[in-house]
């Protein structure tokens, strides 16, 4: 089972995590938890329906990615800025430099950006400063409020998607379902990313650029959350102590959340 894909006319990738069962045989509640991609091309019904449900947005992007695609400004919604990485990143952010240098460095050999993304992957449980600005959202979810939290990246792939792993962890849903959940993306982007590829494509039409390469870089691959597993296991032994170690969500906090979101 996966989160729930919002009707929205220009948001593809907005969805409720609710309705998600735990493995204690409950669910996660509706209208509390919404991953999205970035908000900025929301059509003004689109701005009325998310902001009548939605009480604090989390955005993760880099500055220059809010300079380039602000989000709109919620009359009565709170809005929260964290990065979860400092500047631009080939691959993950989506800045107009990144994307370049995407094209320019990783776009012609697949197995350099399969093993790139990798990497950028396992860089979220790593680095100091990625590890504690998850920490310190999921400090926010530990306040109970109206309405929902809404987090998101540029895609929501890579940096909102890793979120929502940390909440459906923390919250009791099977691994199975939640590999299903992160590879929901790549269903809700696929028109996205194919008209990515092919502008991609066409301003390079004298270069070699790689389609599978690109591919590997703009969607979501089983194998890149697997190496994020790997990793938290390799550094902390296991998730429960990542969660309690490097999050500093401890028993005590993880049973409120599941008080606060799961039903």
């Amino acid at each position: 089972m996966t989160s729930q894909k919002l009707s929205f006319e220009k948001l593809n990738n907005t969805r409720d995590l609710g309705g998600m069962l735990t493995q204690g045989g409950c669910r996660i509640k509706f209208g509390k938890l919404i991953r999205s991609g970035h908000l900025f091309a929301a059509s003004e019904s689109d701005k009325v329906s998310l902001f009548d449900r939605v009480s604090l947005i989390v955005d993760f992007r880099t500055d220059k990615e809010r300079e380039e695609k602000p989000d709109p400004v919620p009359e009565h919604t709170a809005c929260l800025h964290l990065p979860i990485i400092k500047s631009l990143t080939e691959g993950i952010t989506r800045e107009k430099a990144a994307v370049e240098a995407t094209v320019k460095d990783l776009s012609h050999d697949p197995e350099e950006a399969r093993q790139y993304m990798m990497h950028m992957y396992t860089n979220f449980v790593t680095s100091e400063f990625a590890v504690a600005q998850y920490a310190e959202f999921m400090r926010l979810l530990c306040e109970e409020r109206e309405g929902a939290v809404l987090w998101h990246c540029t895609a929501g792939k890579d940096r909102a998607g890793f979120a929502a792993v940390l909440i459906l962890e923390i919250l009791g849903v099977s691994r199975e379902d939640i590999f299903e959940d992160y590879l929901l993306t790549n269903e809700c982007q696929k028109e996205e990313v194919a008209g990515l590829i092919q502008m991609i494509q066409k301003q390079n039409s004298g270069n070699a650029v790689s389609e599978e390469a690109l591919r590997f870089l703009f969607s979501a691959k089983e194998e890149y959350l697997m190496a994020l597993y790997q990793k938290i296991d390799e550094i902390y032994g296991n998730f429960d102590n990542f969660a309690q170690k490097g999050l500093r969500i401890d028993r005590k906090k993880q049973e409120l959340l599941r008080k606060i979101y799961v039903e």
